[in-house]
C-alpha cells in the first residue's frame, strides 16, 4: 500500500491535504478503498454544509457493505466531487488523485489526526 507521505491521515482512514488559504482536501485511504472493494455509490456532503470533525457527513456503498465517511475535521463544505458521484470507482482506482471526495474550509485545526509515519504503524497490523 503507498500513501503519499504529505498528508494526514485518520484511524477511520481519511487523509487530509495540506491546508492552503484555510481549505483542505479529503478523501479515503487506499487502505479503506481496499477494505471497501468495489465502491458504487457515494453520498457527499453538499457544498455549504457544515461538518464536524469525527461525525459522519456521508457514506460509500460498496458491493459489499455500506460504511458511513467521517470528516476528519470541521468546517464548511466548499466542494464535493461531482466525478466521484458520477464514477464512484475512482474510490478505489485513483483515492489520492482524482478520487477525493470533498474541500473545506476549516474553523478550527484538526485534534485527532496522524502523521504518515504513525497512519503506516496502525495499519501495518492489518
Amino acid at each position: 500500500m503507498s500513501n503519499p507521505e504529505k498528508l494526514r491521515y485518520t484511524k477511520e482512514h481519511e487523509w487530509l491535504s495540506d491546508v492552503v488559504d484555510g481549505v483542505a482536501t479529503v478523501g479515503i485511504t487506499e487502505f479503506a478503498a481496499n477494505a471497501l472493494g468495489d465502491v458504487v455509490y457515494a453520498q457527499l456532503p453538499a457544498v455549504g454544509d457544515t461538518v464536524t470533525e469525527g461525525e459522519t457527513c456521508g457514506e460509500l456503498e460498496s458491493t459489499k457493505s455500506v460504511s458511513d465517511l467521517y470528516s476528519p475535521v470541521s468546517g464548511e463544505i466548499v466542494e464535493a466531487n461531482q466525478d466521484v458521484v458520477d464514477d464512484p470507482a475512482l474510490v478505489n482506482t485513483a483515492p489520492f488523485e482524482g478520487g477525493w471526495l470533498f474541500k473545506v474550509r476549516l474553523s478550527e485545526e484538526p485534534k485527532d489526526v496522524l502523521s504518515f509515519e504513525e497512519y503506516t504503524k496502525l495499519t501495518a497490523g492489518n
